[in-house]
C-alpha cells in the first residue's frame, strides 16, 4: 500500500504510526500542498492528505477512516476488547485528531497573548486525557493501542516544542507526562516521519515569525536542565 503524504502533517502521521505499531510495509509519497499535482486531486476528494492506496487500488481519504480500515484489514492492536470499549476509544481518539489543527495554530502564534488564547482549547483536551489516564504503560492497558497511536502526533510535537523553545503545552500533568514518555520510548514518533521531520517542523513552527521560534520563553527566564542545549539555550 501506499500513503500520499505532506512531511508534518499530524493526521498522516497518525496513519503511520499505525502502519509502524502493526509492522505493516508500506510506501510514501510526499508532495507539496502549495503545489498539488493533479492525480492527488483526482483521487482525494478533500485535497487533504492523507490518502492511502490500498493493494488493490483503491483510494481512501480521511484519517478517521483510513485507520478503522487499516485497524480491521489487519490484525487489531488490541483483538480481545468489547465493543463498548472499542466505541470508547473511538472517542478518545477523536478528541485527539480534532485537536491536531488546534495544536498547529498555537505553535504558530506570533505572540504571548495569542499563544494563551490558542492554547485554552488544547489545555481542555489534556485535562480531560489527564483525568482519564491509569495506571498502566499507555491508554488502554500495557500494549500501544488505537488511542495511543491518536494522541501520539500531538505528545511528539509538544515534546519537540519543549526541547527546542522550552514552552511546555502539557504543563502539570504527571499523568500525561509519563504516558508522553513511555510513547516515546517506543520510537514509534521516529519511525512514523521522515528523517527530516524535525529539521522542517522547526523550521516551519519554530521559525522567526511565530513567539515560540524568537526565543521569547527562554528570555522570559526558561533556564532549566531540560533546556540545556545550544538549540534551545
Amino acid at each position: 500500500m501506499k500513503i500520499v503524504s505532506f512531511k508534518i502533517c499530524p493526521f498522516v502521521q497518525r496513519v503511520t504510526a499505525l502502519l509502524e505499531a502493526k509492522n505493516i510495509p508500506y510506501e510514501i509519497d510526499f508532495i507539496s500542498l502549495s503545489d498539488k499535482p493533479q492525480w492527488f486531486l483526482d483521487i482525494s476528494p478533500s485535497g487533504q492528505v492523507p490518502v492511502l492506496i490500498t493493494d488493490g487500488g483503491k483510494a481512501l481519504f480521511e484519517s478517521d477512516a483510513i485507520v478503522e480500515y487499516i485497524e480491521e484489514a489487519f490484525p487489531a492492536l488490541q483483538p480481545n476488547i468489547t465493543l463498548e470499549e472499542k466505541a470508547t476509544n473511538r472517542a478518545w481518539s477523536y478528541l485527539a485528531s480534532k485537536n491536531y489543527l488546534v495544536q498547529c495554530s498555537a505553535q504558530r502564534s506570533p505572540n504571548a497573548e495569542v499563544l494563551a488564547e490558542r492554547s485554552k482549547k488544547l489545555d481542555q483536551a489534556f485535562d480531560k486525557i489527564e483525568g482519564q489516564l491509569g495506571g498502566t504503560a499507555y491508554f488502554g492497558g500495557e500494549t500501544v493501542g488505537m488511542v495511543d497511536v491518536a494522541w501520539l502526533p500531538l505528545l511528539h510535537r509538544a515534546n519537540i516544542i519543549e526541547r527546542k523553545s522550552c514552552h511546555d503545552f502539557i504543563g502539570d500533568r504527571p499523568k500525561l507526562k509519563k504516558w508522553q514518555k513511555q510513547l516515546l520510548e517506543t520510537k514509534l514518533a521516529e519511525q512514523s516521519v521522515s528523517c527530516d521531520f524535525e529539521d522542517r517542523f522547526v523550521d516551519f513552527y519554530l521559525s522567526d515569525q511565530t513567539y515560540l521560534g524568537r526565543g521569547s520563553a527562554i528570555n522570559s527566564g526558561c533556564f532549566s536542565e531540560n533546556c540545556a542545549t545550544d538549540a534551545c539555550c
